[in-house]
């Protein structure tokens, strides 16, 4: 496939994307989950100043919004990484993605101090059909392009990527987020939670325009194994807005729920 990641790491906080990151509508523009696990994997190397418990259990972030501030360009990039807000029991992480001079997205994260509760866990839902009970699907809608799409392994438990109406998928990622190390789960997570806009569709492709401008994604469970479980539906107001949203899985069951503001317009 090319490249062996969606992004080579240049040292000083830099880093090249690769095509794996190109996005459906252009090759100039990333699709928005490589540059969210990017942002995500910063997040996740901010030292943290919370107060250990003793429990055993550790900090843990609970939510992730990602702002998209413009195309994100296949293209040489630089993210950085502060706490806006510290605390001993709750701390807000910040990390921001720029090209060139340009900012391209910006994370805000809330990291909460960890506790065992696994005796009263509960509310999460249930699993999903596993991954071998789905199909694969091996076409791209028309007139999409490669790139992400094609770094990414998808199976259908219903709909999938061009058919109209809400979508049940399994992804996993062919490539590494960054070339030489191994994903952590919440990465994995957010690179496939931007999907669900795409996936979740209700309107014809040809016809209608419906951009994401931002990624919030709740988080109670880090999610194990390669695969990421996403149930995705969309709905649609009458004044141009919609909201895409997720209830994110791996294959034990949730872990989180994914929500996307969108802009939806005639072409």
């Amino acid at each position: 496939m090319g490249s062996s990641a969606f992004y080579l790491p240049l040292g000083d906080d830099r880093y090249v994307s690769t095509e794996h990151t190109g996005g459906p509508w252009s090759p100039d523009s990333q699709h928005m989950g490589p540059p969210s696990g990017l942002l995500t994997r910063e997040l996740e190397r901010v030292p943290t100043g919370l107060t250990d418990t003793g429990s055993g259990v550790p900090p843990s972030i609970a939510r992730i919004t990602v702002e998209i501030l413009g195309p994100v360009p296949v293209a040489e990039l630089r993210v950085r990484s502060s706490v806006q807000r510290s605390g001993r029991s709750v701390e807000l992480l910040s990390a921001e993605l720029s090209a060139g001079s340009r900012p391209v997205a910006r994370a805000l994260a809330w990291r909460l101090t960890g506790t065992d509760t696994r005796a009263v866990a509960a509310g999460a839902g249930d699993p999903l059909p596993s991954p071998e009970q789905a199909e694969p699907q091996f076409a791209k809608p028309e007139g999409w392009l490669s790139g992400y799409l094609d770094a990414m392994e998808l199976l259908s438990v219903r709909g999938g990527l061009g058919p109209v109406g809400p979508a049940t998928l399994w992804l996993r990622q062919r490539v590494p987020l960054v070339d030489g190390e191994p994903p952590s789960g919440l990465q994995r997570l957010m690179t496939v939670a931007d999907t669900g806009n795409g996936a979740s569709n209700r309107l014809d492709l040809r016809h209608w325009l419906f951009i994401n401008t931002e990624l919030t994604v709740h988080i109670w469970r880090v999610p194990t194994g390669e695969w990421i479980g996403l149930d995705a539906d969309t709905a649609i107001g009458p004044n141009g807005v919609g909201t895409a949203t997720s209830k994110l899985h791996d294959t034990d069951g949730p872990v989180g729920r994914g929500a996307q503001a969108l802009l939806v317009r005639p072409r």
